[in-house]
């Protein structure tokens, strides 16, 4: 019971360092995901969490908040679910009341105008080399590198993201059966190394 306490506590505790890095939004958390969870305490791999991201983007809510709870749960169940929930979501719930508070005395400062514009430069690289991460692993093919392409074709024509969602899912179902029914074998999963979650 003790290992299990001190597990969830440590899901908590990453999390928690994670969460004022949200700038941006959950995309440009990835990073920040990836070498924590991935690279450093190695509990899940690199394919599990972009899949876990993936799913959290395409559900309604934060995809930082979702992407915690995914990982949290694939972790260590309900209890790490709510551990890594509460650690991504303190620290940035302080940081947005403290903000408020000042952000309403400060805001026509030109320093402060300035200091907004660089950061959102910096989110942009940060949501760009996630978006290189996930594609790594989700295009591995022609037809997966076709599908991306006409999705961001479809986004940039302004269709709203749920349909876009939806035709990505229904297209996958499509290929898959279209190989199946040609005799081609799809390849789903990639054998991944077997992590030992425990702390």
């Amino acid at each position: 019971m003790n290992v299990k306490w001190q597990q969830l506590g440590s899901i908590f505790l990453t999390f928690l360092k994670m969460g004022p890095f949200t700038f941006g939004g959950g995309y440009a958390l990835i990073p920040a995901i990836e070498r924590e969870i991935v690279d450093k305490r190695k509990w899940l791999s690199s394919r599990e969490v972009a899949d876990m991201i993936t799913v959290s983007g395409s559900v309604p809510g934060a995809v930082a908040v979702n992407s915690a709870t995914f990982i949290g749960y694939r972790i260590a169940g309900v209890g790490g679910a709510l551990a890594a929930l509460l650690g991504i979501f303190l620290p940035t719930f302080a940081l947005m009341i403290g903000l408020s508070l000042v952000y309403l005395h400060i805001k026509d400062n030109p320093k402060v105008e300035a200091a907004f514009l660089s950061i959102r430069a910096t989110v942009v690289a940060l949501i760009a080399y996630a978006a290189i991460k996930i594609g790594k692993s989700a295009i591995v093919d022609f037809t997966t590198g076709a599908l991306g392409a006409i999705a961001c074709l479809l986004l940039l024509g302004g269709i709203h993201p749920i349909w876009l969602v939806a035709f990505g899912a229904l297209a996958g179902i499509g290929v898959v059966k279209l190989r199946t029914l040609r005799g081609k074998k799809t390849k789903l999963e990639e054998e991944e190394p077997v992590y030992d979650y425990m702390i």
